[in-house]
């Protein structure tokens, strides 16, 4: 994409613009040009228009954790603009954008609060310094005199609108330096704000993927492998091409597009397409004795991961040793909006409409197939209507599937997904299973703790074999620092099911298993299971100030009401402490989450409100898993399709969810995943503690049985059931 200074400088209509530049020096208006070719490290835009109305052009992707809102407030406080005139536009996908931390454009992890909170402050610093500049020129008065306000530059009872001063200080060099606001003055950072996304999808104006229309746009679906890694050996297009509607039937790597002028033409092409697969040995696939298989590996050491002490000599001459089995299965991350993405191709340039995790990647990986430069290459971000991982794949699948069909069939596409196509499709999060051991003093106290962990990797192992997404929740325990000796060790074996990333990654298993067994030791030493926690988390504020504050809110230790029980669970990741009770009762064969308490300590809260909401999200997002999620492949083929064996919490099974904040001066750490790992075993402990059962299989079954799912090793006790 190639614009001009002058022609970018005036899509303001005379306003200005300010692109930002983060560990490179600001030449001049090199910045501005930057923004539309994508030369400099840019990471962040402001528009200011005649009328005082603030558009921020957001780099990373709103799926509804609310970011559009956080960068708009990080920009707008040190600005001191008027609030009610912020506004926020997508940024396009370029080099300009990408994250000053990891170097690429995309939005994951929890990190964006955290990686852009300096220098998008700084932004608005910048532009405030030549907002007020331009005026200090313009009354012909030293800067010094001069302050800001509300979207104004005041001197004594005068004052001029930043929309007026917004043509003059475009024309002025950015300063090299700013200096930030001291907390004490704040005025937006840390106060509750209405998110800014919310009336765009109130009113139906919000645009996703799903919703974009281009001109002469056709709808494509393709007919991808039953198994995993099947190829296609053969096809008949005719009975496709006889659906009214259907133009074109084209391979692409994936499988088979059937192009049509709308979605159910496409969808009944796909219907009637005769493909002879070669199935390959994805169609041996069975979960059950992928578990079973798992299991058995647990039962010999595999790469060491960390290691304190003597585990083995410690376990040895323990007086109580007690040993459990963990088993979480595949799960899909089953976005409200399935996948979709449209393309266009024309010469030298494409465009791509999506809404996408990573569009760094998904740029690269478009030109890579097309043969262009990501600068010919223009991705448009949407919103997205969900995503927990899944629009983030390592190889842009399906985005780079939409480019093959737009491609094969000459002509510009949207490739739609069903939710049964990308149910089916891949791209789980991994099945795990966690055998532990450990021993235990007299007193109760642990002596020794031995973990052997199982489970597909989702990234390449590091230089020692550990992929380190596997081991999420496990390197940081807080708990296994306390115990004098420990060992962790980890099989990675490689199965051919896709696997990736799912909201909060390792810690989704890590946490079920090690807050679930450590409940188990808690019962064992008849010790209260916060009281416990505290005793192994002595020295650690960040943690016991979790504790404490979930104590106190949540009734623990009172009698809960008559027929429910009480489950806690503490876990930190993404640099933040997520602490949760549940209170649970079981109606019939159901288990009822009628009450959650959550507790956090994220450091700085940017915005309270958005923090609490994405504990709600992560909670319930946690407990579809927890009572319902689970993938099956029986011959290779996953068995679950749609919402009704794939099963999300609904509105009327949702518990009542209380958010508590800690305020702390802690580190800043992420909200968006946090939230997630401690509800599984939390209500796992709540069912113990209802029924004296263990269930240590996920998503909980009453029906099944509760022991381990091998004997206990020869000195080691069962945890009565």
């Amino acid at each position: 994409m190639s614009l001009s200074r002058r022609a970018f400088l005036g899509t303001a209509a005379g306003g200005l613009v300010l692109g930002f530049s983060f560990g490179l020096p600001l030449r001049g208006r090199q910045v501005a040009e930057a923004a539309g070719g994508g030369a400099a490290v840019i990471n962040a835009f402001l528009r200011i228009a005649p009328d005082g109305t603030m558009t921020i052009l957001c780099n990373h992707s709103e799926m509804g954790q609310g970011v559009w809102t956080m960068v708009a407030m990080l920009i707008a406080e040190e600005l001191d603009a008027d609030w009610s005139a912020v506004r926020v536009e997508h940024a396009p996908a370029a080099a300009a954008y990408a994250d000053g931390v990891w170097g690429t454009q995309g939005t994951g992890g929890s990190f964006s609060t955290v990686n852009e909170f300096d220098r998008l402050r700084r932004v608005g610093a910048t532009a405030r310094a030549m907002l007020v500049e331009a005026a200090a020129r313009k009354w012909k008065v030293a800067v010094e005199q001069l302050r800001t306000r509300d979207g104004f530059v005041v001197h004594g009872e005068v004052r001029i609108s930043y929309g007026a001063l917004a043509a003059a200080a475009a024309r002025l060099a950015p300063p090299a330096h700013v200096t930030l606001k001291d907390s004490r003055h704040w005025k937006i950072i840390g106060t509750s704000r209405r998110r800014l996304d919310s009336p765009e999808k109130v009113t139906g104006r919000a645009i996703f993927g799903a919703d974009v229309r281009v001109p002469g746009m056709l709808t494509a679906v393709v007919a991808r492998a039953p198994v995993f890694g099947a190829r296609v050996k053969s096809f008949r297009a005719d009975p496709a091409l006889k659906i009214p509607g259907v133009r074109k039937v084209v391979q692409v790597p994936t499988g088979v597009a059937v192009v049509a002028d709308h979605f159910w033409a496409a969808h009944n092409g796909r219907e009637a397409l005769q493909v002879d697969w070669d199935l390959g040995p994805g169609a041996a696939l069975d979960t059950d004795r992928l578990a079973a298989d798992f299991r058995e590996r647990s039962a010999r050491p595999g790469r060491l991961v960390v290691a304190h002490g003597d585990a083995a000599a410690a376990l040895s001459r323990a007086p109580r040793k007690l040993e459990a089995i963990y088993e979480v299965p595949y799960l899909a991350h089953a976005p409200m909006e399935p996948l979709n993405a449209t393309v266009r191709i024309r010469g030298r340039r494409a465009e791509i409409w999506t809404g996408t995790q990573s569009q760094s990647a998904d740029q690269a990986a478009a030109s890579k197939i097309l043969g262009l430069r990501p600068d010919q290459v223009v991705l448009h971000t949407t919103f997205l209507g969900g995503s927990f991982g899944r629009r983030a794949s390592a190889n842009a699948d399906f985005v780079s599937e939409a480019v093959e069909v737009a491609r094969a069939s000459g002509a510009t596409v949207k490739t739609m997904w069903t939710r049964e196509d990308d149910i089916r499709g891949g791209w789980y999060r991994p099945l795990f299973v966690h055998r532990l051991e450990a021993g235990l003093d007299a007193a109760g106290a642990p002596l020794a703790w031995r973990q052997t962990i199982v489970g597909q990797p989702t990234t390449p192992p590091g230089k020692n074999g550990i992929d380190e997404d596997s081991v999420h929740g496990v390197t940081n325990c807080p708990y296994l620092a306390a115990i004098p000796a420990h060992r962790v060790t980890l099989h990675s074996p490689s199965v051919g099911v896709p696997v990736l990333w799912w909201r909060s990654v390792g810690s989704t298993h890590s946490a079920f298993a090690i807050e679930s067994f450590l409940d188990e030791l808690a019962a064992a030493a008849r010790i209260d299971p916060a009281e416990y926690r505290r005793r192994l988390l002595a020295g650690l504020t960040r943690h016991l100030r979790v504790l404490d504050t979930l104590v106190e809110k949540s009734g623990w230790g009172r009698r809960p009401p008559q027929g429910t029980a009480r489950g806690l669970a503490i876990h930190s990741w993404f640099d933040s402490t997520v602490g949760q009770v549940a209170e649970v009762s079981i109606e019939g064969t159901r288990i009822k989450v009628h009450r959650v308490t959550c507790v956090i300590d994220c450091g700085l809260a940017v915005n309270p409100d958005g923090v609490a909401a994405q504990m709600q999200s992560g909670i319930i997002y946690g407990l579809s898993a927890a009572l319902y999620g689970k993938i099956n492949l029986k011959g290779g083929r996953v068995q679950e399709s749609n919402f009704d064996g794939y099963r999300v919490m609904r509105m009327a099974d949702a518990p009542r969810v209380e958010t508590f904040i800690v305020p702390s001066r802690d580190k800043m750490g992420g909200a968006g995943e946090p939230g997630t790992p401690p509800i599984a075993p939390a209500v796992a402990n709540a069912l113990f503690a209802l029924t004296g059962r263990r269930l240590r299989t996920l998503p909980f079954d009453l029906g099944a049985g509760t022991a381990p799912s091998r004997p206990p090793r020869a000195g080691a006790e069962r945890v009565k059931d």
